[in-house]
């Protein structure tokens, strides 16, 4: 009985024995499965949570916005492990929905508020003395280190919304006490892009793009833009020279206050700049035979560039209470800033506003404008598409449209034309006859102008000859001889070159020989420079020019500040005197051959522009006739 006890102990120590290995294996082969499934988890779990946390940012959501993205992560992590631990596959089925669902949540409630700029970026700022304008009397604030004074937000004309879209600028009302002129008016009303967009651009396009708390917001649009900015020297000063600037953006986008163009590093040397909104697309360039019938002018299509003589004559009657010279006044402009220029230095109703100007990467010389132009007769036609693609009879119908809704039509509507009021014939032609407003000419272009714009529009061998006759037509066999290609980078790369060619450097040939023809002294340039950041892309130059390359930044090195402050103090003394040359410069020529251009890049000094073998056959395609 002993032993058969002890046999049967034996049997159920063995029987517990084999359970308690069996349970053991089976709870190390749960964990094993368990943690394999959890770094799975993990994984995926941390990046898709580092990607929501990417998008928050570059989409400028509010601090909220990480606040509740990170308490929500770490809820839904210890959720899903705990259930996942029950085994409940239900859950595991709809966690990522869920989480997904509430990231988008997330980014709703916390989408980036729209809130004004202020003119300095820093608490309780020092106002300036009270000035007095014939509006009224404004103050503005001092920069952080002291030296500058900035008015933002001066109303320069009448709010152009109801009754006044699409009318002449009229001269805004009065004000009672004293303006204080500390934030930038909200742009001009404009398609907007979604923050995360923008975002993008910046380190795609400009390589510098800078985590911070302070940008979590989106920048106000609005009809209601027709305002004024001045930077200055601190201080009591006098017949200081003024530089008004005016923005690009394809007359369709764009603001005043950016800072590659800010008038602060030009006011640190001793110049006063003024900039300004105005109206853009189709606020600013919508034409049609109704309105013209309307104004005492019997104008239609230009009321962007009536908005800047409006300005130009504003700082005629108000420059001087700042301390500047109304007498020595340089328009200047970029891009869609420097068609403008280009315009005015035509325009009659802009005689005797300012002496000199400065045109950047792009003019409306040539016998037919390569961009930012069209005839009166299909600016009308445009018009009336207009009309038709929103239902409306009649301008007082389109007036009723909200400008949220109408801003969709300015992809169409950006063109400067020929009114016969602010423009009375082809600027071409007004240089003919001897029609034009300026003293002397700064101007010029990049080396690599067409980049921004091929991006995504490039050409390879497949389709380069295609575009090329596409363009050139009869002409395509001598461009093809020019520019020939057997490779894929060798398309792309001539393509690019042709592409800036047309748009912005042969605008500026054409300019150039107009004003010799005029016996207006005329400077032209060559921006080559490369740098970490835009390089020689189209505006790359004007951080340079304006003095405002950032001292913290490590995209530009000392030979590019070096090479900043020529160029500023190049700009400065062509403000002064209409001749960019002064002491310790390389002596900058007139380009009176019409190929003499002083190049701004690795090389300093001047060279023969390159590209006359092309331009020649645009003269042929264009029809210009002077020797």
């Amino acid at each position: 009985m002993k032993s058969e006890k002890s046999e049967n102990l034996k049997n159920s120590e063995n029987l517990k024995n084999s359970e308690n290995s069996k349970n053991s294996k089976n709870s190390k082969n749960s964990k094993n499965g368990k943690k394999r499934v959890s770094l799975g988890f993990c994984i995926c779990f941390a990046l898709l949570f580092l990607i929501m946390l990417a998008v928050l940012e570059l989409n400028k959501n509010t601090l909220l916005g990480f606040v509740l993205l990170i308490c929500g992560g770490v809820t839904a992590f210890l959720l899903y492990s705990k259930v996942l631990s029950k085994g409940r596959g239900l859950f595991r089925a709809v966690f990522w929905p869920g989480w997904l669902a509430f990231f988008a949540l997330v980014l709703a409630i916390t989408w980036p508020p729209v809130r004004t700029v202020k003119a300095v970026d820093y608490k309780n700022p020092v106002k300036t003395e009270v000035v007095h304008v014939a509006n009224g009397d404004l103050q503005g604030v001092v920069s952080e280190d002291g030296k500058i004074e900035i008015y933002a937000g001066i109303p320069y004309a009448k709010a152009p919304v109801g009754d006044l879209r699409w009318t002449e600028p009229v001269e805004p009302e009065n004000w009672e006490g004293v303006l204080l002129a500390d934030t930038f008016a909200p742009m001009s009303m404009q398609p907007v892009n979604l923050p995360i967009y923008d975002s993008l651009a910046q380190i795609i396009g400009y390589h510098d793009y800078k985590i911070s708390l302070k940008d979590n917001y989106r920048e106000p649009v609005s009809e209601d833009s027709l305002y004024i900015n001045i930077w200055k020297p601190v201080g009591e000063v006098k017949d200081l020279p003024v530089v008004v600037y005016v923005h690009g953006g394809s007359l369709k986008t764009g603001q005043p206050w950016y800072a590659d163009y800010s008038g602060e590093g030009l006011a640190r040397s001793g110049a006063i700049v003024v900039n300004m909104g105005y109206r853009l697309g189709v606020f600013g360039y919508f034409a049609d035979e109704e309105l013209a019938k309307e104004s005492e002018n019997n104008t239609t299509g230009n009321y962007g560039l009536m908005d800047q003589i409006f300005a130009l004559k504003w700082v005629q009657n108000n420059i001087a209470a700042f301390g500047g010279d109304p007498d020595n006044v340089t328009l200047a402009g970029e891009s869609a800033g420097a068609t403008s220029v280009s315009a005015i230095c035509v325009s009659p109703l802009a005689k005797g506003l300012f002496k000199r100007a400065v045109l950047e990467s792009s003019t409306v010389a040539p016998v037919s404008p390569t961009h930012s132009f069209r005839s009166f007769k299909d600016a009308l036609s445009s018009g009336n598409n207009v009309k038709k693609a929103f239902g409306c009879e009649n301008v007082a119908d389109l007036r009723k449209v909200s400008a949220k809704d109408l801003v969709a039509a300015t992809e169409t509507e950006h063109h400067v034309t020929v009114d016969g009021y602010v423009l009375t014939k082809q600027p071409y032609e007004s240089y003919l006859a001897g029609e034009y407003n300026e003293e002397a000419i700064m101007h010029g272009y990049n080396s690599d102008e067409a980049a921004a714009f091929l991006i995504f529009g490039g050409a390879n061998l497949k389709n380069y000859e295609s575009n090329v006759r596409g363009y050139f037509g009869k002409y395509a066999d001598e461009v093809m001889a020019l520019y020939p290609a057997s490779t894929d980078e060798e398309a792309a790369e001539n393509w690019k070159d042709i592409w800036g060619a047309v748009f912005f450097d042969y605008p500026h040939y054409c300019l150039n020989r107009l004003a010799v023809k005029n016996n207006i002294p005329v400077y032209e340039y060559w921006f080559s420079k490369e740098n970490g950041r835009l390089g020689p892309w189209h505006s790359g130059e004007e951080v340079y020019f304006y003095g405002n390359i950032p001292a913290e930044s490590k995209l530009y090195d000392d030979y590019d500040r070096q090479l900043s402050d020529a160029m500023k103090n190049y700009y400065l003394n062509f403000a002064k005197t209409g001749n960019p040359n002064g002491s310790g410069l390389i002596e900058w020529k007139q380009n009176t051959a019409s190929e003499d251009v002083m190049e701004f890049g690795a090389n300093y000094g001047m060279i023969k522009e390159a590209e006359h073998e092309l331009f020649a056959i645009m003269d042929k395609m264009q029809g210009w006739d002077i020797k």
